[in-house]
C-alpha cells in the first residue's frame, strides 16, 4: 500500500489522540471553518455530515494531494442543538438541560482523497443522571465544559454524571474510530 499524507482539518486534542491510538501517522491543519448551526435542527445527521465535509474540503483544496479527515460533533436534546458555551452562564445552562435526560451525540465525518469525499455520520445516545446543581457549578468552574459541545466532556470529569451509554463511545469523545477506519480504508490508508 502506498504511503499517503494523512491530514486531520481538526485542532481537537481528544481527535488527535483517538487517531494516534489507530496508529495513524498524520498533521494536523485545522480547517479554520466556522461551526455556525441553528439552535434547532430537523436533521442534525445532515448537518454533522456537511460541516465535516465542509472542513475536510477546506484543507483538501490546498493540500490537493493528501487525504483529509473533517469531523464535526453535535450534542442534542431533541431538535435543540447544543454547540459549544458561549461563557460559564451558558455551560451551567447546558448541564441544567441535560441533567437526569438522554441525549444524543451525533459526529459527522469526512474523508477527501483526490476530489472525492465521503461522508458518515454516527449517532451515540447518552443518559445523564440527575446532577445536583453544586455539581453542575464546580464543572463549570473546572473550565473544562468551555470549549466542549453540550459543555461537557464524557472521556474526563463529566464522566460522573453519565448513567449510561448507548452506541459508540468514542464518538462521544469526538471520532467514531470503527466508522472512521470504513472511510480510510475507502481511502487507501488502511488495508
Amino acid at each position: 500500500m502506498e504511503c499517503q499524507r494523512l491530514i486531520l482539518a481538526s485542532a481537537s486534542p481528544r481527535r488527535r489522540e483517538l487517531l494516534c491510538e489507530m496508529g495513524l501517522e498524520f498533521e494536523v491543519i485545522p480547517s479554520g471553518v466556522e461551526e455556525v448551526l441553528p439552535s434547532t435542527l430537523d436533521h442534525p445527521e445532515r448537518a454533522a455530515k456537511r460541516l465535516a465535509a465542509h472542513k475536510a474540503q477546506t484543507v483538501a483544496s490546498a493540500y490537493p494531494d493528501a487525504v483529509v479527515i473533517g469531523a464535526d460533533t453535535l450534542v442534542c436534546l431533541g431538535r435543540c442543538v447544543l454547540n459549544k458555551p458561549e461563557d460559564p452562564a451558558d455551560a451551567v445552562r447546558m448541564l441544567r438541560l441535560l441533567s437526569g435526560k438522554t441525549h444524543r451525540v451525533i459526529t459527522g465525518i469526512a474523508v477527501c482523497r483526490t476530489g472525492r469525499t465521503v461522508r458518515a455520520a454516527e449517532t451515540t445516545w447518552v443518559t445523564f443522571r440527575p446532577i445536583m446543581e453544586e455539581e453542575v457549578r464546580a464543572y463549570v468552574d473546572s473550565g473544562e465544559p468551555l470549549d466542549k459541545a453540550g459543555a461537557y466532556g464524557i472521556q474526563a470529569g463529566a464522566a460522573r454524571f453519565v448513567s449510561g451509554v448507548r452506541g459508540c463511545y468514542n464518538n462521544v469523545v469526538g471520532l467514531p474510530v470503527a466508522r472512521l477506519r470504513r472511510l480510510l480504508r475507502w481511502a487507501g490508508v488502511l488495508e
